[in-house]
């Protein structure tokens, strides 16, 4: 497949200095993109008495912020290869920071939901520019260290923000805890400015005679190995969203589990998946067989939901099996990130990680309805099953993809 623009030009400071600033940079704004995702369940309950809304009607703002991230996620990816993901980046931090000042500061229930949409557009760009960025400017042979630090910044990113936001609504209000979110967007904004001349800026070429870029990038996105990631995206996201949003009230309904013990073991999962990003990273570096890593942990992650669907455990051993599983769930990661950059042309980046991270929000958007209604219907046991059969279904998509080739798809 061609590409309608060169690979990324990068500034004259070759090394690990460079690479360690690009990675950091980077791993910031992902960071930041993370507070966005979190910034309203911590204070759910205040913002809905702020309104005097149901919680469904408050939910719907993050129906929008999804639909919209979804809808325009893969264009951005476009503009990230068109205008270079440096500026898409910072554009980003910068539209994100004015829709929490919207949602914080205009009256009625109406604008929050229309400056949460308009957060769901700035959420589009981090994605597309953030694995453009680390593909183009750091070296091949630590990308995959590259992809994990960024994955778990984001986590820790999700996991920093509900106290941050607890903790700046008792000291203030929740109107101000959105506007300190709001700052330190726009801050880091500024750091990509001052900083950002180690990060690498696009060059155009001619469009070859008879070919229209839309054709190319559609073609390309089209393509089975582009779509098999989509469906990985989308799989992950079916798995990850049953287990971390209603594991704990379906242990409950099925082994009568604590919610003190079964929320233990969910922050057990969390935080060691975070570990496992890193372990991820570094094991993703040292093997081209991405998919293998993928199976072994898919392999342990289904045990693990398998289990907690039939066997009622101790509280020691229901802790131990969730943090395994969280450890295994995230050592794929970083995996996950290799295998779609090794089918990625160069100079495509951007469109191809804003189209398969769109399978994020489809998950995101189709999760909460499915697993609701089967709890609604008293059928908690078949969320476990549900999150069993997709990620298997996530499994088949990696073992089955193309080996790889002599040569790493972005050398060619």
């Amino acid at each position: 497949m061609s590409s309608t623009s060169e690979p990324l030009a990068l500034p004259a400071k070759p090394g690990l200095d460079r690479d360690a600033k690009v990675i950091a940079l980077v791993a910031l704004a992902h960071f930041v993109s993370h507070v966005h995702l979190m910034l309203l369940p911590p204070i759910f309950g205040q913002v809905r008495e702020a309104f005097g809304v149901s919680y469904t009607q408050l939910a719907l703002a993050l129906t929008a912020f999804n639909v919209a991230s979804a809808a325009l996620q893969t264009p951005a990816g476009f503009l990230v290869d068109r205008i270079g993901p440096r500026l898409m980046l910072t554009a980003g931090l910068v539209v994100g920071g004015i829709a929490i000042t919207a949602a914080a500061l205009l009256p009625g229930y109406w604008f929050f939901v229309i400056a949460y949409a308009l957060l769901g557009v700035a959420n589009t760009v981090y994605h597309p520019a953030d694995y453009s960025i680390l593909s183009a400017a750091v070296d091949a042979r630590k990308i995959g260290k590259a992809f994990s630090i960024h994955t778990f910044a984001g986590y820790l990113g999700s996991g920093v923000t509900p106290a941050m936001m607890l903790a700046c609504a008792a000291i203030w209000n929740w109107q101000a805890a959105f506007l300190f979110a709001a700052g330190l967007s726009v801050a880091v904004a500024l750091l990509l400015v001052v900083a950002g001349g180690v990060l690498p800026r696009v060059v155009r070429k001619p469009m070859e005679p008879g070919k229209a870029e839309s054709k190319v990038g559609l073609d390309l996105l089209l393509s089975p190995p582009i779509l098999r990631n989509l469906l990985f995206f989308f799989c992950i996201a079916m798995a990850n969203g049953g287990i971390q949003t209603y594991s704990v009230v379906a242990l409950a309904a099925i082994h009568d589990t604590p919610a003190s013990v079964a929320n233990i073991g969910l922050s057990g999962f969390l935080l060691f998946s975070a570990a496992g990003v890193l372990l991820g990273g570094i094991i993703a570096d040292r093997t081209p067989h991405h998919e293998r890593v993928a199976a072994i942990g898919f392999a342990f992650t289904s045990t693990m939901a398998a289990l907690m669907a039939w066997v009622s455990m101790p509280a020691a051993i229901l802790v131990g099996v969730m943090s395994l599983g969280g450890l295994l769930n995230g050592m794929i990661q970083p995996s996950r990130d290799m295998m779609v950059r090794a089918v990625t042309p160069p100079g495509s980046f951007g469109k191809v990680f804003g189209f398969v991270s769109t399978g994020f929000n489809l998950g995101g958007m189709v999760a909460p309805l499915l697993y609701g209604f089967l709890m609604d219907r008293h059928e908690p046991r078949a969320i476990f099953m549900i999150v069993v059969a997709f990620i298997l279904l996530a499994l088949v998509t990696a073992i089955t993809r193309a080996k790889p080739q002599a040569a790493p798809a972005w050398t060619r």
